[in-house]
């Protein structure tokens, strides 16, 4: 771009909030920029829950075609993952939703898409390439990238990030996966399933620290059932290669050990993309971590700009990263108050069994002042896991004692992300226990555990 333009927004980033808000203000008349520097939709659709979630799939039916005995099934043949094959699937559901996108900006007429890096000039004004772009208000949706912490040798050693692992053109030997997270806990069931020999290290006592401790168990037993090796309270410290082998060196309990793998996958958390942008010389404030300082209504400490979706930190979601731009399109277009306060966002990490989670754990809730009541229903005491030969895991349902209104709503379970919808919905709509048991659900489902466990709720002695 060369040429000096001036619009009414400019959006610095085309993700899974940048694309909408743009989208949305231009459709209301607003001659609108929308700048990027990769490909439109972001990390999700591009190197997150899109392609992961893909291949994720393939990893389950290999899965199930190993299990397929236990349904009285006999297939004579070695169950193998043809990784090409997994990655070009992969790439041809990428490749169509991300054309959509294409297709939906070039057909609205007051969106000026801007392929280049997008820099501060001034609170109005970036500059992409040669030229510079003003605007009345900016916003800032630049993402984040996979962190790099302080590990000694990591950078003399090829590791994998998060985007590697969806381009690999064959199945690790053996593979090292740094952190416990829902990053490395999806990748390290993923690549097990297709045959890697897997080793999360996680520096947390558990895996999956923000979720119930007894999730966090369902998902070590489940690993376990399945030969990943987990060690927890280990802290890597030291990483070294020689040969084709990478070792890694690491803490637990004070003790010093050492494992070899031929591949190392670094899933340590993520980074905001705002260090090469300028935001000093604008007078937009960051954290320690970078992550832009914003209000509840995501303007900045700069006037007229904002930040959505990971850029402004947690919650890193997709689907929050939608509604902050639904709502910044309100205030932008419509000029209405907005906030994201007590906003409810639930979220899925999608291991085999799923967690769907949505409001305070029982710790946060007593920790808030809550007397809390607790409904617990077990999948292996349902009809319908008993159908599907999916048993593990459970329902957990948080309330406060006091009133009945559901706070905390916990699946780990077959479709786990599917059904917490529904307590999310109830606690949108403050509904109690009471409510959901009452509710008829249908037999036999998996969402009758929701209602079972919602009968049976007390308060713990």
């Amino acid at each position: 771009m060369s040429a000096d333009k001036s619009f009414e927004l400019l959006v610095l980033g085309g993700g899974m909030a940048g694309l909408p808000v743009a989208m949305k203000c231009a459709y209301s008349g607003m001659e609108t920029a929308l700048v990027e520097d990769d490909f439109l939709g972001g990390t999700c659709l591009n190197r997150g829950c899109i392609p992961t979630k893909t291949m994720i799939r393939s990893a389950e039916v290999a899965n199930l075609a190993r299990r397929s005995e236990e349904f009285g099934v006999e297939i004579d043949a070695d169950i193998k993952a043809n990784l090409d094959a997994i990655v070009e699937r992969k790439d041809e559901v990428v490749e169509s939703i991300r054309e959509g996108a294409y297709e939906n900006v070039e057909e609205n007429d007051n969106i000026t898409l801007v392929e280049g890096h997008g820099v501060f000039e001034s609170a109005h004004e970036v500059r992409v390439d040669d030229g510079t772009l003003s605007a009345d208000r900016i916003v800032i949706n630049t993402g984040t990238r996979p962190a790099r912490p302080l590990i000694d040798g990591l950078s003399d050693v090829d590791v994998l990030d998060s985007t590697d692992m969806l381009f690999l053109d064959s199945v690790p030997d053996s593979l090292g996966v740094i952190g416990g997270g829902y990053v490395g806990c999806e990748y390290a069931q993923m690549y097990s399933r297709f045959g890697a020999d897997v080793t999360v290290f996680q520096r947390g006592d558990r895996l999956l620290p923000r979720e119930e401790p007894d999730v966090s168990a369902v998902i070590e037993d489940a690993f376990a059932a399945e030969e990943i090796k987990v060690r927890t309270g280990t802290t890597v410290t030291g990483l070294s290669s020689r040969g084709d082998d990478i070792t890694i060196e690491s803490d637990e309990s004070d003790d010093v050990d050492t494992a070899t793998v031929s591949d190392v996958l670094l899933a340590a958390g993520r980074q905001p993309n705002t260090d090469g942008i300028e935001l000093e010389e604008v007078g937009v404030e960051t954290d320690e971590r970078g992550f832009v300082e914003t209000d509840d209504s995501f303007e900045t400490t700069a006037d007229g700009v904002y930040a959505i979706g990971d850029a402004s930190g947690p919650p890193m979601f997709t689907h929050s990263a939608r509604d902050d731009a639904d709502l910044l399109y309100r205030h932008l277009a419509k000029d209405e108050t907005i906030s994201t306060a007590d906003r409810v966002v639930p979220w899925a990490v999608f291991t085999d069994p799923q967690i769907g989670h949505v409001g305070m754990t029982e710790t946060e809730a007593r920790d808030a002042g809550y007397d809390v009541g607790i409904g617990q229903q077990d999948f292996a005491e349902q009809g319908k896991p008993k159908a599907l030969g999916e048993t593990e895991g459970f329902v957990k349902l948080v309330t406060d004692a006091e009133t009945g209104e559901l706070l905390g709503g916990h699946v780990v379970g077959e479709q786990g992300a599917e059904i917490v919808h529904e307590l999310v919905l109830a606690i949108e709509l403050g509904a109690t226990a009471e409510d959901i048991a009452n509710t008829i659900h249908i037999h036999p489902t998996l969402p009758e555990s929701i209602n079972s466990a919602a009968g049976g709720v007390h308060e713990p002695s």
